[in-house]
């Protein structure tokens, strides 16, 4: 697929030809703004009645041929490299010459953030519509770049569950808890509506590699074919529903950012950390690859699977949740399942099925964070309490290992804390034969709170992938859990064909394992 920067557009879109009359009397930021805020006179209406939109643009004549080939399936690249799914999205926002949509749960304000914001507003200034659609649990401190962005008169900024308390937001949890604590977990970015990416990973260093080392292992998807078309349609669900306010109904913007000139400080992508880390992007061989269109593609029938926005109010029926759904389409496993889940809290209804499958024969096999890798330790107690039964009837679990740094700094953490390294995928694989990828945890968030998104993708080359990387990090980054003759769990650490034996919790203090103690004694579960 080959894919190159576009040159900047000669001529104006035809979203401004339209505008061009009135602009020659009226402020063109002022107008832009007016329009979003006018019902039935949105950026939508006006890009919909646009006559000179270019007929093809470089991604459609990149993409349309290779669809072409096959029918009915999609391009699927796995992107388990934190460099490589920067890249993709970077390119793909320098390439887009039409739309862009993106949905994020996490978008962080540092150097990753940053430099997409850039390229996205770079985009606008060339006459690309950009949508962001973002949840408000996670944009403290963003407000002025937000205000800054959707002042553009191509870009809308949405809030999903916004807060109404903009600066003490644990306020909001005090008077409005039920709508607060339901978030937007899903996660897509979208190019001229034919290539698309979805996946675990939100927007920030940690997912990119963009800082010392990478804080989260994790796995996106970037796809061609039918399936981006199913994207594209999902998010104007979410766009247009009932919990997403624009940003206007929000925050208000002063006469002053109305009428400034829209600019990024360039300090955001012009120091050096940041020069240096462009300069390892453009140098890829990922990056290389995917300007020569040589990216080894895996051709396989894809499935969207994405909970109906209403569940953001407590509204969606038990039936469309995306959990029963999944099972529904992945059908009843006969032979293995291989599960991959940063939180994995499987409930007493949860251990039951799964071992249910164990009695049918089903060898299953579970990766999931240790203590000592958790981001957030609390949501170990949830998974700790059921280790020893789903031990006892034969489950295998795995712990992902923090990174050495890490353990030698354990003191630093707290209950709630980051860890030096945490796994944050979420995927698993049925039989060898068919595999999710999204940004479904195994938790009751997941289950009953958060909206979530995936792929279900039918290919025994990207499920055998996918467990050829598994059982690698069985072998090399996790510890095997196991229990003794008196029922006690021991944690084996096989290093150079060594087993070494750990009696308690690796890497961490005696308080830690005290405190998940106490928070798997409360009523929390249903929160985790």
């Amino acid at each position: 697929m080959a894919i190159h920067a576009p040159r900047p557009l000669k001529s104006p879109s035809g979203r401004f030809q339209i505008l061009l009359p009135v602009t020659l009397c009226l402020n063109r930021y002022t107008l832009s703004v007016m329009m979003k805020k006018l019902p039935g006179f949105t950026q939508d209406y006006l890009l919909s009645k646009a006559t000179t939109l270019p007929d093809k643009t470089r991604l459609e004549r990149a993409v349309e041929p290779l669809c072409a080939r096959h029918p009915g399936e999609c391009g699927i690249l796995a992107l388990d490299n934190s460099l490589d799914a920067f890249a993709a999205r970077y390119r793909l926002t320098e390439t887009a010459a039409r739309t862009l949509d993106v949905q994020y749960y996490i978008w962080e304000d540092d150097m990753s953030g940053r430099l997409l914001f850039s390229v996205l507003l770079s985009a606008a200034k060339r006459g690309v519509h950009v949508r962001l659609l973002l949840d408000d649990n996670n944009t403290p401190g963003l407000d002025d770049t937000l205000r800054l962005l959707d002042s553009h008169p191509n870009i809308e900024v949405r809030l999903f569950n916004p807060f109404s308390f903009r600066t003490l937001r644990a306020l909001g949890y005090l008077t409005d808890f039920a709508r607060l604590n339901r978030r937007m977990h899903n996660k897509s970015y979208t190019a001229d509506g034919v290539v698309t990416l979805v996946g675990g990973r939100n927007i920030g260093d940690a997912y990119f590699g963009a800082g010392e080392e990478p804080l989260f292992s994790d796995l996106d998807v970037m796809a061609i074919g039918p399936v981006v078309n199913d994207v594209a349609n999902d998010f104007e669900r979410y766009w247009r529903c009932s919990s997403v306010s624009t940003l206007q109904q929000v925050l208000s913007l002063s006469e002053q950012e109305l009428t400034q000139r829209i600019e990024l400080p360039e300090s955001w992508y012009n120091d050096e950390i940041t020069r240096r880390y462009l300069h390892k992007l453009e140098t890829s061989q990922f990056m290389a690859d995917l300007d020569r269109g040589r990216l080894p593609l895996i051709w396989a029938k894809t499935r969207l699977l994405s909970d109906d926005p209403s569940k953001g109010e407590g509204k969606a029926q038990r039936h469309s949740l995306l959990p029963q759904r999944l099972f529904d389409v992945m059908g009843s496993p006969t032979e293995r399942i291989d599960i991959i889940s940063a939180y994995f809290v499987p409930t007493r209804a949860g251990v039951a099925q799964l071992l249910n499958l164990v009695r049918k024969g089903v060898k299953i096999a579970i990766l999931t964070n240790s203590l000592a890798a958790n981001d957030v330790a609390v949501v170990h107690a949830g998974y700790a309490r059921w280790r020893k039964k789903l031990l006892r009837y034969g489950v295998e679990l795995y712990e992902l290992k923090p990174t050495r740094e890490h353990e030698t700094a354990v003191h630093d953490r707290g209950l709630t804390g980051n860890s030096g390294s945490s796994l944050h995928a979420k995927t698993f694989s049925i039989d060898g034969s068919k595999v999710f990828i999204g940004s479904l945890n195994f938790d009751p968030r997941s289950t009953l709170l958060n909206t979530e998104m995936g792929f279900v993708i039918e290919s025994e080359t990207l499920a055998t992938l996918i467990h050829k990387h598994f059982t690698q990090s069985q072998r090399d980054a996790a510890w095997q859990l196991r229990l003794d003759r008196w029922g006690r769990i021991n944690w084996i650490d096989r290093q150079q064909e060594e087993e070494k034996v750990l009696k308690k919790e690796p890497a961490t203090r005696f308080w830690q394992r005290v405190l998940v103690r106490l928070a798997a004694i409360l009523p929390v579960e249903w929160l985790l």
